[in-house]
C-alpha cells in the first residue's frame, strides 16, 4: 500500500531504478524528483505532500452515513457517502478502487 502511494508521499519513487545503478555501499542519494517534492511540499499534481501516517488519517475521513428522512421516521433509509478531497480521489486511483 505503501509502495502505490509514494506518488502522495514523501517518499522515493525512483528508488527501485536507482537500486540497480547505485553503489550498494555508498548511503543512497535521493531522486532530483524527491527532493523537488520535499522542497515543494506538493506533488506534481499540486496536492499537499503527506506522511503515511496522515494520509491514512485523511482516507479514514471518507464514509457513508446512513440516513432517514426527519419527516417520515418510519420510512425507507438510504445510504450517502461523504464527498471525495482531491488527495483521496488520487490515493484511490493509486490503489485501483
Amino acid at each position: 500500500m505503501r509502495k502505490a502511494l509514494t506518488p502522495l508521499l514523501f517518499g522515493d519513487e525512483e528508488l527501485e531504478g536507482n537500486r540497480k545503478r547505485r553503489d550498494p555501499v555508498k548511503p543512497a542519494k535521493p531522486s532530483v524528483a524527491v527532493e523537488r517534492k520535499k522542497a515543494r511540499r506538493l506533488t506534481p499534481e499540486g496536492l499537499v505532500v503527506q506522511s503515511f501516517d496522515r494520509l491514512l488519517e485523511e482516507l479514514g475521513t471518507r464514509c457513508r452515513n446512513r440516513c432517514r428522512l426527519q419527516s417520515d421516521p418510519q420510512g425507507p433509509t438510504f445510504y450517502q457517502m461523504t464527498e471525495m478531497s482531491p488527495i483521496q480521489r488520487r490515493a484511490f486511483q493509486l490503489l485501483g478502487l
